[in-house]
């Protein structure tokens, strides 16, 4: 089990300092990753993403490269929070470090990965989360932690639904590389209509599965796991923008 790799930052985050280090990595997995490794088909929907301001985007994950496929196509560098365990990963792990992302340790509550994210939305900067927590085939519960981060910061939701990404990265000679490339849909933002800054449990509760139904919306039936039957999607918290 790892250690805590680094530590990006403890409580307070500066944007600009990130943002430069991030322009050669940008460029770097752009022609690299995404040029020779992934095939990107069709992105629809992405002027739904803030061009300023917090905001909290969510994603399925379906595989390993979903969220750099998120980011890759963002226009906005996304900070990802993601599993203490992958900034363990042979080279691949670097990636992560390099760029910023929170680590997390499952199975807890990490107060400092908290924190973190707290920071990143305070300074008007956009969170990647995953609310699975882990990688699935189709939808899974959703954590606690997408609903009460929006919350506390009054941050907007940007849904995002991926598909296509089993088998990448591969060659561009590989049989996968001639079948469906990864495409993402960006959904309509909103944000929870809830006063409290620190809501209670079961309130915090209805606000993921209603975000989750909301994803589940855009994705295939396959896809929608346990939010499979849409009409039992409520929007009690939701504020669409």
């Amino acid at each position: 089990m790892s250690n805590r790799p680094y530590t990006p930052w403890r409580t307070t985050y500066d944007p600009e300092a990130w943002r430069r280090k991030r322009v050669w990595l940008r460029r770097l997995v752009g022609k690299l990753g995404f040029t020779f490794l992934v095939r990107i088909e069709a992105v629809a929907g992405l002027e739904n993403l803030p061009r300023q301001g917090r905001v909290v985007v969510i994603f399925n994950h379906i595989a390993f490269i979903d969220p750099l496929a998120v980011m890759y196509v963002s226009p906005r560098d996304l900070v990802p929070m993601m599993k203490v365990e992958a900034l363990d990963y042979p080279l691949i792990g670097a990636l992560p470090r390099w760029w910023g992302a929170i680590p997390v340790r499952r199975g807890e509550v990490d107060s400092l990965a908290i924190r973190q994210a707290l920071a990143v939305l305070e300074a008007d900067e956009p969170l990647l989360i995953a609310p699975e927590g882990t990688r699935n085939p189709s939808l899974q519960r959703g954590k606690l932690g997408l609903a009460y981060l929006a919350a506390r910061t009054g941050s907007p939701v940007v849904p995002v639904a991926i598909e296509g990404t089993e088998g990448y990265p591969t060659w561009p000679l590989s049989s996968r590389w001639r079948g469906p490339g990864v495409r993402l849909t960006f959904g309509r933002p909103f944000r929870f209509a809830v006063q409290q800054r620190h809501p209670r449990r079961q309130l915090l509760q209805k606000m993921t599965d209603e975000a989750m139904y909301v994803l589940a919306g855009l994705l295939p039936p396959e896809r929608r796991g346990v939010y499979a039957d849409l009409s039992r999607a409520t929007q009690e918290t939701i504020r669409w923008l």
